[in-house]
């Protein structure tokens, strides 16, 4: 059984929710722009592309949708080192097509919230080509981070830090005369030095940067790195190695500094001078839940991903721990909890689940587990249709930058971003006119929008009859739970009128009915008062 119910795709009870402020109950659509929809047969996603598929947003049943960043851009890397934060790559379209893909959104009822990268340019922002040219100690150099190199000949880096991406978070400029001079910091690639947020030309920028995009009408933003644009006094050594396993294990020097939090303290009070609850998505990397509760305080940002869940194994009691966690220290704070379970940062959750088969039956679970929480929800492009990470990619058509540097991220992350296959049986699947920069596997022709509309089995189905009742039933969303006494290995919790049961083992349980099944992962089983639940498998019930 996949679905009893038949809900509307937008009721009326949604409406009180919204009072409260949207965000709180929102599913949340992740659109890795390049990779959606391509409009002009050159392989890559744009924002027309986008615009033609909103309908098929609006009718999965999302609030709103999130692009990854789409301005000038020579993207060293995916596009989060941009050159002009004003404008549209033109590999993606004009200012005009972000114009109108936000106006189609809001006319079929979803909202729009933009990617924003604080932390770091490209090095091809004129800011930065302006503190090159320019001599060591004047005032363009200011807004990032130069510092003479230590030793005989300052041949050696300033700090011990290290990039993200491997190798040192620093590099060497050279001198108009041709000499070696001055030091510059990227915590990612070279091409993306950093800001220097000490700098009140920085803030300033940024402000208006904001109000730019917020005028022109959208919702709001993904703040990238919002945990790393404030860098410790004096940026110290941290002593070892390997410092990319540190990051969210603990607090760096150049990550989770308190002073992250006046910076986003001052985007809130711009974010609510404007009208319509434009809201703030902290991308946050903290060491315990507390730490990334101050994120969202009242007075600063209104969300905060949740990565403790997405990193989180499988199984029930380390599911439950990270929940109670998360409930906990948001609670503190008056906010809501943020679950998400893939991004286009890590592999898709369908592969880390499992192998094959096992990973989806546990992915689909996961959704209805994710769906059923309190909080808002974030689900990342293709996982509605069941897409495992592709893990065979010839090196040549690799492009992410951390694939070509060492000792720091695992460099899979174009395997979570192949294009979005939607139709047909032969690649690019519906994609676009042409090509898809990344290659398609084969098997996606059976994983295709197309393919799976219509099949009560799908896990497309499955993702837009959980989203349908959740707008549908007043117990889901934003609000209370409560856990239920469940067997070793089965999580149980009730809300208002609703019951979620997860089997989060290898094997069948049988339990006592709880309610009216309304959705499930998987087929079920009834005898007298009990139900034998399938391995791996998620129940709805109405009681």
């Amino acid at each position: 059984m996949t679905q009893d119910l038949a809900p509307s795709v937008r009721p009326a009870a949604d409406a009180s929710r919204q009072a409260d402020g949207w965000w709180r109950s929102a599913v949340i659509y992740q659109v890795y722009v390049r990779s959606f929809a391509d409009s002009d047969g050159d392989g890559i996603g744009d924002l027309r592309g986008i615009r033609a598929r909103l309908p098929y947003l609006a009718g999965l049943g999302v609030d709103a949708l999130w692009l990854t960043p789409f301005y000038a851009s020579p993207q060293a890397d995916g596009g989060y080192d941009v050159a002009d934060y004003r404008a549209v790559d033109p590999l993606f379209g004009e200012l005009s097509d972000a114009d109108d893909l936000v106006r189609e959104a809001h006319r079929l009822g979803l909202r729009v919230i933009v990617d924003i990268v604080p932390n770091h340019t490209s090095d091809r922002h004129a800011w930065f080509e302006a503190a090159l040219a320019e001599r060591p100690e004047g005032a363009a150099r200011e807004r990032y981070h130069f510092r003479p190199g230590r030793g005989a000949s300052g041949e050696l880096p300033p700090n011990d830090w290290e990039s993200v991406f491997g190798g040192p978070a620093w590099t060497r400029t050279t001198d108009a005369d041709g000499t070696p001079g001055e030091w510059y910091l990227h915590l990612f690639a070279p091409e993306q030095p950093d800001l220097n947020w000490d700098n009140a030309e920085v803030r300033a920028e940024f402000e208006s940067v904001l109000r730019f995009w917020l005028d022109l009408g959208v919702d709001g933003f993904r703040i990238d790195v919002a945990h790393g644009m404030v860098k410790a006094p004096g940026l110290p050594d941290i002593g070892r190695t390997e410092q990319a396993k540190l990051i969210g294990a603990q607090v760096l020097p150049f990550f989770d500094q308190d002073g992250v939090h006046e910076i986003h303290r001052a985007w809130r009070r711009l974010l609510d001078s404007y009208p319509g609850q434009r809201i703030g998505v902290a991308e946050a990397w903290a060491p315990t839940s507390e730490r990334l509760a101050l994120y969202v305080r009242p007075d600063e940002l209104h969300q905060a991903f949740n990565f403790q869940f997405l990193t989180c194994d499988w199984g029930a009691r380390p599911m439950r721990e990270v929940i109670d966690e998360s409930l906990a220290a948001t609670l503190s704070v008056g906010a809501p909890t943020t679950w998400v379970l893939s991004n286009h940062d890590v592999v898709r959750h369908v592969t880390r689940y499992g192998d094959g088969e096992l990973g989806l039956r546990r992915a689909r679970a996961a959704a209805l587990l994710m769906l059923a929480l309190p909080g808002s929800v974030y689900v990342y492009q293709g996982e509605e249709l069941g897409l495992p990470e592709v893990v065979d990619l010839p090196d040549e058509v690799r492009q992410d930058p951390a694939f070509f540097r060492g000792d720091g991220q695992d460099g899979t992350r174009d395997g979570c971003r192949v294009p979005l296959p939607w139709s047909g049986g032969q690649a690019p699947f519906g994609f676009g006119p042409g090509g898809s920069w990344l290659p398609q596997p084969e098997a996606w022709a059976a994983l295709s929008v197309e393919a799976q509309s219509g099949d009560p089995r799908s896990t497309l189905e499955l993702y837009r009859s959980a989203m349908a009742l959740r707008r549908e039933l007043p117990g889901l969303g934003d609000g209370e739970m409560t856990w239920l006494d469940a067997p070793e290995g089965v999580l149980a919790f009730s809300r208002p009128g609703f019951v979620c049961t997860l089997n989060a083992l290898d094997g069948e349980v049988t339990l006592p009915v709880p309610g009216r099944p309304v959705l499930s992962s998987e087929a079920l089983e009834f005898s007298g008062g009990t139900v034998r639940i399938p391995a791996n498998s998620c129940v709805w019930w109405a009681v």
